[in-house]
């Protein structure tokens, strides 16, 4: 996951199109000199808004996608519902642009499989917008990991939990069928994972799922999935993860890692990214002579700190176009790469799969041997409401609960106050 590449962005400006005019405004934003890159066109069903959006930034705007593909440009950047990236990727590849995606790569392991194929027969750039690991702490640790500063990694701690006011979580979610009414609560789990996949460059081979169920806090809204899960992934190198997540009280964007000389965490504080202070710690008997036993100290940028420090998720959404600009230049495809993200991704599909089992172990394939993937190719379990049918998951270990009269109530109100008029 190197991060120079200073001399690629003087090369040939990248045509980007964004899809999705909220989260991929920040996007559309990044997309400039500074990267290499140039906004040329966005798409967006929300007529209104694409319209505001795209005399702001000076583009073309669409609210169809194939007339969007039709557009001349280089690449395309997903900021779509997190459970459609896999179609509007494997189509983005088909007609010959780059792809970044953003958050999860597959909502079902047969997606998973898909996309995998379809950068492999087009040959075309693919990234998992994934940008946490991309903060000031986690590069940091990245680079102390692979200066062997704590040895072999045996277990580490990822944790991202969000939690907001029901309101709010109504305020974001707008409908009884918005992606996140739906969303499992291991399914979000790229946050606290990519991060250790990216300093310890593992990848996962099975997981354990367990989630967490609310009653009293579910029923405040008709949002349908638990508020919260454990994953347990049983890394490539034998090493142990946990990833904690999604929305229980106590807000938490915190990593640490055990290894077998050593350990090394950023500092729990006030403030989401802050305040981005690292600790790392030896027992008297691994240090190493002239090696402090400890120290604590907040790390500096690898480089670009003026361009980093400004962008959004702690200079992540910098990075993450930083780099898939430098992939599309250099013609090779980067750290977070197809196969990584969709394991990534599947960690959340099978962890699920083990939550309803009580904690069953499941295996992670190796997505990029066909052998592996093969058996999971027309995979379409799904908890998401267009997919319904028989078979198919409910959102919550509690089932599929119908929501109570006050609780739709409840959003309703939260609805209309946004616009937003949405039916039962």
């Amino acid at each position: 996951m190197p991060t120079s590449g200073r001399s690629k962005m003087k090369q040939k400006r990248i045509r980007v199109g964004v899809i999705g005019i909220g989260r991929g405004q920040s996007f559309a934003s990044s997309a400039g000199e500074a990267v290499g890159m140039e906004l040329v066109a966005l798409c967006d069903t929300w007529q209104s808004k694409l319209k505001e959006v795209g005399k702001k930034y000076g583009v073309k705007t669409y609210t169809d996608y194939d007339r969007f593909l039709e557009h001349d440009m280089d690449a395309v950047v997903l900021a779509n519902y997190f459970h459609e990236h896999a179609p509007f990727a494997i189509r983005a590849l088909r007609s010959g642009k780059h792809v970044m995606s953003e958050t999860s790569c597959n909502k079902t392991l047969a997606e998973g499989v898909e996309l995998c194929r379809a950068v492999e027969q087009t040959g075309r750039i693919y990234m998992l917008a994934e940008n946490y690991p991309y903060t000031v702490f986690n590069q940091e640790m990245r680079r102390l990991y692979q200066t062997g500063e704590i040895g072999r990694v045996l277990y580490a701690e990822g944790e991202y939990n969000h939690p907001m006011s029901p309101d709010d979580r109504l305020r974001i979610s707008p409908g009884m069928n918005h992606w996140r009414a739906w969303l499992p609560s291991t399914y979000y789990c790229t946050r606290a994972l990519a991060p250790h996949v990216a300093i310890t460059e593992t990848m996962p081979t099975s997981v354990i799922g367990l989630s967490i169920a609310a009653p009293e806090v579910q029923e405040e809204t008709p949002l349908r999935g638990d508020p919260s899960s454990v994953i347990l992934c049983r890394m490539d190198n034998g090493a142990v993860f946990r990833i904690f997540g999604l929305v229980l009280p106590g807000h938490s964007n915190w990593y640490r890692l055990h290894g077998t000389t050593g350990a090394m965490e950023i500092a729990r504080g006030p403030g989401y990214f802050g305040p981005a202070q690292v600790r790392v710690w030896h027992e008297e008997w691994t240090r190493e002579e002239g090696q402090p036993s400890e120290r604590t100290y907040v790390p500096d940028w690898p480089e670009h700190a003026d361009l980093a420090s400004k962008a959004g998720h702690g200079g992540g959404d910098f990075w993450t176009c930083f780099h898939f600009a430098n992939a599309i230049h250099s013609r090779q495809q980067p750290f977070l790469n197809v196969y990584r993200g969709v394991a990534m991704s599947s960690v959340g599909i099978l962890a699920w799969k083990s939550a309803l089992e009580n904690g069953k172990p499941f295996t992670v394939p190796d997505f990029s041997k066909e052998d592996e993937r093969k058996a999971y190719e027309n995979d379409h379990w799904s908890p998401f409401p267009g997919d319904a049918g028989p078979g198919q998951p409910p959102p919550s270990i509690l089932g599929d609960a119908k929501p109570s009269r006050k609780a739709v109530n409840r959003a309703k109100r939260v609805w209309r106050e946004m616009g937003c008029e949405v039916d039962e």
